[in-house]
């Protein structure tokens, strides 16, 4: 384990007694500065999870889990809009190197409502349709997340995957970050549904998903394939630093090449006003799929596949 920086800076002295006094003594405020516990400031339960608003005294964050200890699923650092924590959310704009100008969004799944807020500040002729399955979400996001609606910002309360099925308008851009507890929920993985999601994206429209790699989620390659298996263009980005990663894909085939996502990542730098450098992880996360992804099974509405 490395020597926290705090205790790099005691050095020793004739009086070993004394310095080891001392050097307990550091390690056990560094320790305690670097373990501030969590503070649960709501709780709330619906028949789709139990949820907790947790403020992460340490740094000012804010976040919602779905059960206790359980990932965070939206974090917002109150006051300050534009921050974005986790390390998907950093990357999530590198869907706009796909499709810079989408007039109509669709995103599924809430959460604490960080990226539809962030696309709505920035995409200023954008309109955003939002659609999250618990209403106890939405009212967790009003509450205690800043989460707002307009003109150009919408929530709806309702199934995803039922309100691509049955929509009649098309979309720019869909977003997918659906999660359970555990998992993206099996039916916003299948095969149906993509086709579905394929037949409301507009000619050049592209989705982009946020899933869990392969050591946390048994199903990873074969979600990858299942995308592959109804759109001509996919690509993966690996975030850096997080266990999730990005399945871009679109109805064209006229998407960038890694190096002109890059370039065009660069400009976003600047347009969105960036506190991290999104070309940075497009040049290190963005690629064509692998060997493992290609050769995945093809999910299905019938049955969901058995796996350990």
């Amino acid at each position: 384990m490395p020597t926290p920086t705090c205790l790099r800076t005691a050095r020793p002295g004739s009086s070993a007694p004394r310095v080891l006094l001392a050097l307990l003594l550091l390690a056990w405020v560094c320790s305690a500065l670097a373990q501030v516990p969590e503070r649960v400031i709501h709780k709330a339960t619906s028949r789709f999870s139990d949820m907790l608003v947790v403020s992460e005294d340490a740094n000012g964050l804010r976040s919602l889990r779905f059960e206790m200890f359980g990932a965070r699923q939206s974090v917002v650092k109150p006051g300050d809009p534009d921050h974005l924590e986790l390390a998907y959310a950093r990357a999530l704009p590198a869907v706009l190197t796909w499709t810079a100008e989408p007039r109509r969004i669709l995103v599924v799944g809430l959460g604490g409502g960080t990226l539809p807020m962030f696309l709505h500040r920035h995409l200023t002729r954008a309109e955003i349709d939002v659609v999250e399955i618990d209403p106890a979400v939405v009212e967790v996001a009003r509450s205690h997340f800043g989460f707002r609606e307009d003109a150009r910002l919408k929530a709806h309360v309702g199934d995803g995957r039922r309100w691509i099925e049955r929509m009649r308008g098309r979309y720019d851009l869909i977003v997918v970050d659906a999660f359970s507890a555990h998992d993206v929920p099996y039916a916003l993985a299948t095969r149906e549904f993509l086709q579905a999601v394929h037949r409301a994206l507009t000619e050049d429209g592209v989705v982009v998903a946020n899933m869990w790699g392969r050591l946390a989620n048994p199903l990873y390659d074969d979600m990858v394939a299942t995308y592959l298996s109804v759109f001509p263009a996919v690509s993966v980005m690996d975030v850096v630093g997080s266990g999730n990663r990005l399945v871009l894909a679109s109805r064209s085939t006229a998407v960038p090449t890694p190096a002109e996502a890059v370039d065009r990542a660069r400009d976003l730098n600047i347009r969105l006003q960036l506190r991290h450098d999104l070309a940075d992880m497009v040049r290190l996360g963005l690629r064509q799929p692998d060997i493992h992804e290609r050769a995945g099974t093809v999910l299905g509405d019938a049955a969901r596949p058995a796996r350990p």
